[in-house]
């Protein structure tokens, strides 16, 4: 029996790990109040003052931490997303785009603030605004399924999330949008270099299919947040982009299976 338990629990490790240390250190700085938690994000944020007095531990240390209380309101999408990952890719896979994304995505973020900031494009202030939280890995892990989407739905679902991404950003979302935006950008390009054990679409269960819309969910949840006006623009336009990415998809089979048809009902050549 404990086995039978712990033997699925096992081969999604990290998202239990890593979705137990998130839960953890949450429920703590609930416990020790709003003004520890406000010191701790500061100190775990990878803005430009900490980057620039070298506190480069911030880079990981910040994937574990949430401002706003906000950790348990994402864990349910974020262990749908991760445990997804995890099942089709294994955990050390899992773990490498998370990296990628959230490191990768930090660091190009801060050196555009860092640029804008010296020409005055934004203010100062900027470089002590609070940036912690798990999104940016989680981007870039929904931006690396693309490699496991089916062949047909692969171009749908990739204009789908970058008009998404496009238009928050457009929308003045802040630098923490083009974050995300750069996050699933570098998912989606890890995605073409990925090794072919990566990609598993052909092996898509009714379970792995609810894990992948959850995490959708969740995905658009981080692109969106709780803004209504983005949402209304953003949701209809990646929508509006991935039916008409479906549909050029689609014409185009169409158009190769009837050249196919036509050509195979044609009787062969004889050699003179």
């Amino acid at each position: 029996m404990v086995s039978r338990v712990l033997a699925p629990l096992w081969r999604v490790r990290i998202t239990v790990a890593y979705a137990s240390a998130l839960f953890a250190i949450a429920s703590l700085l609930v416990a020790l109040g709003p003004r520890a938690q406000h010191r701790v994000v500061a100190l775990m944020s990878t803005n430009l003052h900490n980057l620039a007095e070298g506190r480069l531990a911030t880079l990981l240390a910040s994937a574990f931490v949430t401002a706003e209380g906000q950790t348990y309101l994402l864990l349910p999408g974020l262990v749908c997303l991760l445990a997804l990952a995890e099942l089709l890719w294994r955990s050390r896979r899992l773990v490498q785009v998370f990296l990628l994304g959230h490191v990768g995505a930090t660091l190009i973020v801060a050196a555009g603030l860092a640029f804008a900031v010296k020409v005055g494009w934004v203010p100062v202030a900027v470089s002590h605004a609070d940036d912690v939280g798990l999104s940016y890995g989680a981007v870039a892990v929904l931006g690396t399924l693309t490699a496991a989407i089916p062949g047909g739905w692969r171009l749908a679902w990739t204009a789908g999330w970058l008009t998404v991404a496009t238009v928050v950003v457009v929308l003045g979302g802040g630098f923490t949008a083009a974050g995300h935006a750069v996050a699933l950008v570098l998912g989606m390009a890890l995605s073409m270099r990925v090794p072919a054990g990566w990609s598993t679409s052909a092996h898509w269960t009714v379970f792995r299919g609810v894990l992948l819309a959850t995490g959708a969910a969740f995905g658009l949840l981080l692109f969106v947040g709780v803004a209504l006006p983005s949402a209304l623009v953003a949701v209809p336009a990646g929508l509006a982009a991935a039916f008409a990415a479906w549909s050029v998809t689609h014409t185009q089979n169409g158009l190769l299976f009837c050249c196919h048809s036509a050509d195979s009902g044609r009787a062969p050549k004889r050699r003179a």
